[in-house]
Formats: C-alpha cells, structure tokens, sequence
C-alpha cells in the first residue's frame, strides 16, 4: 500500500484519465485528439521531454476542451479524488482557472460548483479530505474578477487564491490587488513562482512573498539560483533564499514537472540540496498526466534520485501538512489517526501528537 501523503499542488485539467478524455471528447464531438487509444493518447500527453513550461502547457488544450459542461468537470473531479485516494493520498489541495472552464456558456460559479460537488462525491466514496484553489493566469488580466469569485465560494470548498500560468515575462505584483483582495477577504494565498522564470525566477519569488503576501510558493526551485553550491551542496544564501529559508515559506516542489519544464536531469533536480539545508521543501505531483507521475513516484523519486529515507517522507508529509489551507482539527485528526501510524508501522520515526 503506498504511505500516506498531503498533495498541495495539482492541476485538475493536468490530471485526467486518458480513457475518460476519450469517452468525453467523443460525447462533446470534439475530434481533435491527437490519438485514439487510451495508451497512445496516455504516451503523448506524457511531455516529460518539453523541455520548456510554454510547450509543456500545449498539451491542456485537449483536456481544457473536454471540461467545459457541468457533467464533465464533476466527472473530472470525482475521478481525481479516487485516483489520488488509491495513491494514498489522505488531502488534497486541487487547483484549476474557472475561465479556461467557461468558453460553452458555464459561469465561473457553475465551474466551482460543478468541481466541488465532484470532489464532495469522492470524498464520500472514499474518505479523501480536499480543497480548492482557484487559479487566475497571469498572463490574463481578470484577476480581479476570479479573486471576487474564489472568495464568494468559500462556503464551497474554496480554500485558497493562486497566479499560474507562463511565468517568464509575467511578475506577479502586476495581480496584487486581486491577491490582497483574497487575503483580506479570508483566503489563503499561494503563487506560482520560481518555477520558470529564468532570470527573473528569484526576483518573482521574492515579489510573490513580500509583496503579494504568499503564504506558499509553487514550484520554487528556481531559489537555487540564489544559493552558492559547493559539491553537490548549499554552501551559502542569497538575501531572497535566506528569507524563504527562514520564514519557513513552504516549497510547492513538483519534480517530475519540473524535469519537464526545466530541461533538468533527475540527479540535478535541486530538491534533495534545498531539503538537507533546511528549506520547507513538499512534494506535489502538478499534473498527473502530463507528467506521467502520481504521489508514490515523487516518493519514490526522491528516494532513487536524491537518498530521501523514510524518516525523509515523513518530514515531508509533516511539513505538506502544516502548510496545507485546512482546520488545525482536521490536521490534527488525519496525522493522529492516520499519517502518523501508517509511518510508524512502516518503521519511521514520527511524533504521534499533532502540535
């Protein structure tokens, strides 16, 4: 059985089963699917070798097409709960922009609603805690009007506000007035940011956290950039990476997808240097089918690549935990009677009480 895990950061169009696109594209008569087979469409929506995040978001066109009625996102929605549930998963936090949802006549509430009930669905099935957090991209200039929209469904599920979408180019205190509207009006904040914003990558970290006010930054393996490394580890900080560092910003870091996006090798991927100097490094799998991944292969990943033990995933779980935009209750209920036995069983050492 796979360990128990926290998921921060998924994208529900990166994550859909290929035989339920095919089934729903044939439904909506949509036939410009690049394949006619579940595996072959499976293997070419597998963009592990993009190489760059502007290719790598190709690939939505196909599952943004087939999740435009209230039927097909409930149906997204529910699956995804099940699959990651199956994986272990015990919470998840899924993300996606209403807008891209809303171009066949939904409204941008009709596509929450339509989500939350889905997820509510699986939830019911099989136990799986969720949340939702809705997307505004921020190459797009309707912030504003999704921040309004995220905070008015909160009631629903809605537990937090993000800026996604190409991140070169596009810093993101051009939305702060969305974000501190979402703040101020009781959400949680987390941004993409560090993810590929090349030379601007840490400059966008910092102006996500000190500017936006992001309690949790997505991806942010960019703030290697301002590290010094000396034999494979960090060996100094940079004023930004000594902030994140020591504010305990959690690190949203997705290492399939960012293998993908980044051009990077498995043995390169700075996940395993951030953890040993003390960032709040998580693990999130971004999107399960573009990236082929689920939340056992980004345990598993860093255990091959990176000499992530089991005392490692625990910690990792924790911190998922701790950062998660959930009640100290239910934290407390799913790492007392869940996480926490689960590792134990499994030999790691882990504290039992939730504190």
């Amino acid at each position: 059985m796979p360990l128990p895990s926290v998921l921060l950061h998924d994208h529900l169009d990166g994550g859909l089963r290929p035989a339920t696109v095919l089934e729903l594209a044939d439904d909506k008569g949509y036939d410009r699917l690049p394949a006619s087979s579940a595996d072959d469409l499976a293997a070419w929506f597998d963009q592990s070798e993009s190489g760059s995040l502007e290719g790598y978001l190709e690939a939505f066109t196909h599952t943004i097409a087939v999740m435009q009625d209230r039927e097909s996102l409930e149906r997204v929605a529910f699956e995804a709960g099940v699959d990651l549930f199956a994986d272990g998963v015990v919470y998840a936090e899924l993300r996606f922009c209403p807008a891209l949802h809303s171009q066949e006549g939904l409204t941008h509430s009709e596509v929450i609603t339509a989500v939350g009930s889905g997820l509510a669905a699986a939830s019911a099935e099989t136990g799986i805690e969720w949340g939702m957090i809705i997307d505004s991209l921020r190459h797009i200039h309707d912030s504003a009007a999704l921040s309004r929209v995220a905070v008015s469904h909160q009631a629903d599920g809605v537990v937090a506000f993000d800026l996604a979408g190409p991140e070169a180019g596009y810093p993101p205190d051009a939305h702060m007035a969305a974000c501190r509207f979402a703040r101020e009006s009781g959400l949680r904040l987390t941004i993409h940011a560090g993810e590929s914003g090349r030379e601007n990558g840490v400059a966008y970290m910092a102006s996500a956290m000190d500017r936006c006010g992001a309690e949790r930054l997505g991806h942010g393996v960019e703030i290697i950039d301002d590290c010094v490394v000396e034999d494979g580890e960090i060996a100094k900080l940079g004023q930004v990476a000594e902030r994140i560092r020591s504010r305990r910003i959690p690190l949203e870091i997705c290492p399939s997808s960012n293998l993908a996006t980044g051009g990077l090798t498995a043995e390169a991927h700075p996940v395993g240097m951030l953890h040993r100097a003390g960032f709040n490094v998580t693990l999130s799998t971004d999107n399960r089918l573009m990236s082929n991944t689920s939340m056992s292969g980004e345990f598993d990943f860093v255990q091959t690549h990176h000499g992530f033990t089991l005392d490692d995933l625990a910690l990792v779980t924790w911190r998922s935990l701790d950062a998660a935009f959930c009640s100290w209750d239910l934290k407390k209920k799913l790492w007392e009677n869940k996480i926490a036995p689960e590792y134990q069983d499994a030999g790691a050492v882990v504290e039992m009480e939730w504190r």
